[in-house]
């Protein structure tokens, strides 16, 4: 049998003569090679800076190039994904330096806490290596940067012991000249779960030029920082897909919503819908999206509201479509839905009237003033009748009893599955509603089809 091969064959490594980040490349080359895992089963995440360098030093895994401090979250994803979804084989290994795990140090503490099944590499050289040898969180106090030319003041970060307080179920750390990091590199790979091995290494390209240091003198700066090393932490704890698959298994199964309906619709519809804040604009959106689902359509459903999050205005965007759905933007939309001076006005500071054509079709409430625009504009009590908070649904069953886009039936099947024990009252107050607000004149509308049509409006 063949033995798999990682890197590329004797590769010119683009890393400064004497550079750790090359010690480190080496030696997990090696521990790839005692593990003999599947190459298209490993996946080398990398971040930004020198370690970002080494994609192209890999011929046969996986490489994934990321943003900087983003590389432990690109992997977790790939790890929860492959472990909930997948076969569970795939292997991530990020490759990190100091200056991306300060950035993305939230990443890496929630990693830790969830504890996928994923290896960490901490390449740790004391100092911003690629943009010009500045000061980092892990930089040795007394220690010779760019920015602190007269020594740096500020204590290092402990990064192990940190990763130790959040329960990181695989924790060590070494220096890239110790012999047997291989074989720790490989321990790591092989541990189910969250293992960070943080390698103490110099840039020789500046730590080595302002201070008076070489690799044989690493443990000294451990020493003095007060940091152990070895292996800190190897304790068996399940990952976050087992558990999931867990939950899954031990939960009382619940009937899926399939194509209960058929819906007319033979082409992508694009509806906005506006309101305020915390009166369930995107509820109602949402509503409307798990009912085209129902009627077997694609849905997307993208949504905008200030900070505040319960003040200002809410919008939402909602595309659906016979076909699967490849852009999510709507450049012209089919339908405006607009139930509070909030939505309008943040409709217009957006230019969303400016993209208004004659079939659009706006539903509005009756108390909204609206720009003069090329398009039907149809008015309802949707606040008065159906109250703040349910206005927007009444403005999309509204639409849905104007175009017939899919069965009403739909739409009744998603309110119940998403309001539960509310779904009796919410229902009432919306047939309340269509009564109420019935029309009898003939308007012009936009029909599934995307024709104009003249259509009697009622309560049907």
């Amino acid at each position: 049998m063949m033995a798999y091969a990682y890197l590329t064959p004797d590769p010119g490594l683009p890393y400064c003569k004497g550079c750790g980040h090359g010690q480190v490349l080496r030696a997990l080359g090696e521990a790839l090679g005692r593990l003999q895992l599947p190459p298209q089963n490993v996946v080398i995440v990398t971040d930004i800076g020198c370690v970002g360098l080494a994609d192209a030093q890999f011929s046969t895994p996986h490489t994934v190039h990321t943003t900087h401090g983003r590389s432990p979250a690109f992997a977790a994803g790939i790890a929860l994904a492959d472990g909930t979804l997948g076969a569970g084989q795939l292997k991530p290994i990020v490759l990190i330096g100091d200056g991306g795990a300060m950035i993305g140090l939230n990443h890496l503490v929630n990693a830790a806490l969830m504890n996928p099944d994923m290896t960490v590499l901490l390449h740790n050289n004391f100092l911003f290596g690629m943009t010009g040898g500045q000061n980092s969180a892990f930089s040795p106090l007394g220690f010779i940067t760019s920015t602190t030319p007269a020594g740096n003041v500020t204590p290092p970060l402990d990064l192990a012991k940190l990763f130790i307080a959040s329960r990181a179920s695989f924790v060590a750390r070494k220096l890239a000249t110790d012999r047997d990091l291989p074989e720790t590199i490989a321990r790591a790979i092989a541990h189910p779960g969250l293992a960070v091995v943080e390698v103490l290494e110099l840039c020789t390209a500046y730590a080595t030029r302002w201070n008076p240091i070489t690799g044989a003198q690493l443990k000294n700066i451990a020493d003095a920082a007060g940091y152990e090393l070895g292996i800190l932490r190897e304790e068996a704890r399940p990952t976050f897909a087992a558990q999931y698959k867990q939950r899954a298994a031990d939960a009382p199964a619940r009937p899926i919503a399939g194509n209960e309906f058929a819906s007319p619709l033979d082409r992508p519809v694009g509806l906005m819908l506006a309101g305020t804040a915390g009166e369930r604009v995107q509820t109602a959106a949402s509503l409307l999206a798990a009912a085209g689902m129902r009627a077997g359509l694609h849905a997307t459903q993208k949504n905008d509201n200030p900070v505040t999050q319960g003040t200002g205005f809410s919008l939402s965007e909602l595309i659906l479509s016979p076909e699967e759905i490849l852009f999510t933007g709507i450049e012209k939309p089919d339908a405006l839905l607009i139930v509070s001076d909030d939505g309008a006005h943040e409709l217009e500071r957006n230019r969303v009237f400016d993209s208004a054509r004659l079939t659009t079709l706006i539903l509005a409430d009756e108390q909204i003033i609206l720009p003069e625009l090329p398009c039907q504009i149809l008015r309802f009590p949707f606040r008065r009748l159906a109250g703040p908070r349910l206005a927007a649904t009444a403005a999309v069953l509204m639409w849905l009893n104007i175009t017939r886009a899919l069965p009403v039936e739909a739409f009744w099947a998603a309110l119940a599955a998403r309001f539960g024990p509310e779904a009796e009252a919410a229902k009432a107050t919306l047939h309340s509603f269509l009564e109420k607000a019935s029309f009898a004149q003939p308007v012009e509308v936009m029909d599934p089809s995307g024709e104009l049509s003249r259509l009697e409006h009622g309560s049907k």
